[in-house]
């Protein structure tokens, strides 16, 4: 594959750039302090056609591919991870999941008003007490006529308080049958549809975390997406290209710490020369531009996978764990190079090195990953 930047790469960036320079940065270090959503963020992100970026233009979306939808991630999250997680997570997973599964008719219903960001989209398959095991889910749908009756809890779930819509996958027949749980989309003021108690986060405080709430909820069958039973299928091919959107949100996170560090250490001066001229610092420099350019080939490679249309469960995994765990390391050589400032608030290192553990446990943690790449070479 080609490695270079194109040109609607090149765009996104420099717009990413000036429109956080102008709308994220003043203000993310007050969201991130008081847990507030920035909602109208998002909707001026889909003024830039940044919260529908692979969805066709027939359905309001920007047409992009992953390659470029990547470069919008990492740019995103260079500036605020919270503001990159967000935009993954409705591009990905709530509006990714109707692309990928809806018929045409949910499509043409739902896909413009995520893709505007009139509406923000959720998505719902962890519980509270299935997180990696999200076959053992236990929220449940009892068919009735030509309804389901939805009962249970979603945990940890982005947008569950803001979000005007969120498709969830709930068991539809026995527990620990794979093939016998159904993905439903549900709009907001659907009786006995509500959200729950907000989640009070290390990092990432600025992308909203709660409980969505199904009590005898009651949902049409043509809210079905697919047939009853593809709803775990649907989930992990979804969680496929999800996996490459989390290994961008490490990329930006890590080369945002990076970018901070190499700017401080040729200003931070100690014993008459700037901390950059010690081979202490350097070294940690060098191994960090190292790891952060093998994460984003890993990345790149992944997403070239899913342009083209071929299998990339192997190559999501990798992307993922690399990425998000190199991200964890280059915050913490962020905060060590910035010294005592690195532990402060007035400093970026400190919210970089916060945010970026997401990256190592949102959708499939890193000892998950390694399960995958495993089960996959030894195929």
């Amino acid at each position: 594959m080609d490695f270079s930047t194109n040109e609607n790469q090149k765009m996104i960036a420099d717009m990413i750039k000036k429109f956080g320079n102008d709308h994220i940065r003043p203000k993310m270090m007050e969201w991130d302090e008081a847990q507030i959503f920035p909602v109208e963020v998002f909707k001026k992100l889909g003024e830039l056609g940044l919260m529908g970026v692979v969805v066709p233009t027939e359905y309001g979306g920007s047409g992009f591919s992953y390659t470029e939808y990547v470069t919008a991630i990492v740019e995103l999250s260079k500036i605020c991870g919270s503001i990159g997680l967000s935009m993954a997570a409705h591009n990905s997973l709530c509006t990714g999941h109707i692309l990928a599964f809806g018929s045409e008719e949910q499509k043409k219903k739902y896909l413009p008003k995520l893709a505007s960001a009139e509406w923000i989209g959720a998505w719902g398959l962890t519980e509270t007490g299935t997180g990696s095991d999200s076959g053992g889910m236990i929220s449940n749908a009892k068919k009735d006529g030509d309804y389901y009756i939805i009962n249970g809890s979603k945990n940890f779930i982005t947008h569950a308080i803001t979000g005007n819509v969120a498709v969830v996958i709930v068991r539809t027949g026995e527990k620990g049958d794979s093939k016998a749980m159904t993905a439903f989309i549900i709009e907001k003021g659907t009786p006995g549809f509500k959200s729950g108690k907000k989640e009070n986060k290390l990092g990432m405080r600025a992308s909203e975390t709660a409980e969505l709430i199904f009590d005898n909820c009651r949902v049409h069958k043509d809210q079905m997406l697919g047939k009853e039973g593809d709803g775990f299928m649907q989930a992990m091919k979804v969680l496929d290209g999800g996996r490459i959107s989390i290994a961008a949100l490490a990329v930006g996170i890590a080369k945002g710490a990076f970018e901070a560090s190499v700017k401080y250490s040729k200003e931070r001066e100690q014993f008459g020369k700037p901390i950059s001229q010690f081979q202490a610092i350097s070294f940690k420099l060098a191994d960090m531009a190292t790891e952060i350019e093998a994460a984003e080939l890993l990345t790149l490679l992944a997403a070239d996978r899913k342009n083209k249309g071929l299998k990339m469960t192997k190559e999501g995994a990798y992307a993922k764990y690399y990425a998000s765990e190199t991200a964890v390391r280059a915050a913490t050589e962020a905060v060590q190079i910035f010294g005592g400032y690195g532990y402060t608030k007035d400093f970026p290192a400190e919210k970089y090195y916060r945010d970026s553990k997401l990256c190592t446990i949102g959708e499939g943690t890193s000892e998950i990953q390694k399960m995958v790449i495993a089960r996959e070479i030894m195929k």
